[in-house]
């Protein structure tokens, strides 16, 4: 089902690559592309407020179908108004289907053609999730914008193993947008194929085919290494629709999402800033920061002195790592607001220079070399 309500307006082209800078207009306001989003799996991005994430300049916020569904309950976050409500945030939000964490997270008892059976990890009660149950999940959240219900095969796995699941969610796309009920709801399709360019340009021409309102490339970053990503990325978005938001799931790298962003990604979401944070580490220029070392005990600079975001402009270092010996709250907090800045900042200033025609001269080094990859960032 699609909708007068979404829409996507590319408005500047990189004339070196396949960059391209956007509007993606949502129900609750306007994303600017290319864009991070913060994951909010549980309705909460973890350790900061709603109004501490806008200062980050999040836009939008992914929740996670799968874990809400456990807890509370998706009929609990419909009886409060929607998700949006329920966690007060006033900007555009996406939900996953919950086939990723079905296929990574549970102790799988069945996978037939009408769905997926699995014991749940809270209370091993028996779950049955199918496409049609899960796009009815999806409708009583209310995010802006709802995932299909998909097979995500691991990695590695034989051809014959990412066949028949790629071939399973398209015949499952088919069934969650017979189900999809919300005209204020835009339902993207995903491609799978893992590591099988052949599998991935048909599953990409099949769901074209179907004229959803967005496009997803999933089944990345599960263990493949990052050329293998790359080399997907570059051979399926070309295929994509170039008047519909593209967006890679589960990449939030620097380099892995320049060199998305050169093939023509738009939208990406990871749990990186959150997660690094929790383990007392900062984004910086680049490079991973452990605040636990002993260089920064008295290190009074500023954690980042190009940074704007609220920790940088109040925070020493020393003080940071003091909060992480402390165990203290507050640094996962601090470090969080800073991460998430640095994540959506460097797709702003990719933006920036794709409107200026500077991304391929600005952000070359993260098209051609590792630099601090081989760090994880």
């Amino acid at each position: 089902m699609s909708s007068s309500t979404f829409s996507f307006e590319c408005q500047t082209r990189c004339g070196q690559t396949g960059a391209r800078a956007g509007i993606f207009q949502t129900p609750h306001g306007p994303v600017h592309t290319p864009r991070f989003m913060p994951v909010g799996t549980l309705a909460n991005v973890k350790t900061v407020t709603p109004a501490q994430l806008k200062t980050t300049g999040a836009e939008m916020v992914l929740a996670n179908t799968y874990h809400l569904h456990l807890q509370p309950g998706d009929d609990i976050v419909a009886e409060a108004g929607g998700l949006h409500r329920f966690m007060a945030w006033d900007g555009p939000m996406l939900t996953d289907s919950g086939g990723f964490q079905v296929f990574s997270l549970s102790q799988i008892r069945t996978i037939t053609e009408a769905g997926v059976s699995f014991r749940s990890p809270r209370d091993g009660r028996l779950i049955d999730i199918s496409p049609e149950i899960s796009i009815e999940i999806q409708n009583r959240l209310g995010a802006d914008v709802i995932m299909a219900f998909d097979e995500c095969p691991p990695y590695p796995a034989s051809r014959e193993a990412v066949a028949a699941a790629t071939d399973r969610t398209f015949r499952w796309l088919k069934r969650c947008t017979a189900t999809h009920q919300r005209s204020d709801q835009a339902l993207f399709g995903i491609v799978q194929g893992g590591v099988f360019l052949d599998l991935r340009q048909r599953a990409a021409k099949e769901l074209v085919d179907l004229d959803l309102p967005g496009y997803a490339i999933g089944g990345v970053s599960v263990g493949e290494p990052p050329e293998l990503i790359e080399q997907i990325v570059r051979a399926t978005t070309p295929l994509l629709p170039e008047t519909k938001p593209r967006y890679l799931m589960g990449v939030g790298t620097y380099r892995e999402m320049a060199q998305a962003i050169a093939a023509g990604i738009d939208l990406f979401d990871c749990v990186i800033p959150t997660r690094l944070a929790r383990h007392g580490s900062a984004l910086v220029g680049g490079d991973r920061w452990n605040l636990k070392n002993a260089r920064f005990r008295r290190d009074y600079a500023p954690l980042d002195s190009t940074c704007g975001c609220y920790t940088c402009q109040n925070f020493s270092r020393a003080y940071l790592c003091h909060l992480i010996h402390a165990k203290e709250l507050l640094a996962f907090t601090l470090l969080s607001i800073h991460n998430i800045t640095e994540l959506v900042g460097f797709t702003q200033k990719i933006r920036r220079a794709i409107i200026h025609n500077r991304f391929a001269e600005d952000f070359g080094h993260w098209l051609q070399t590792p630099q601090a990859e081989g760090s994880g960032t």
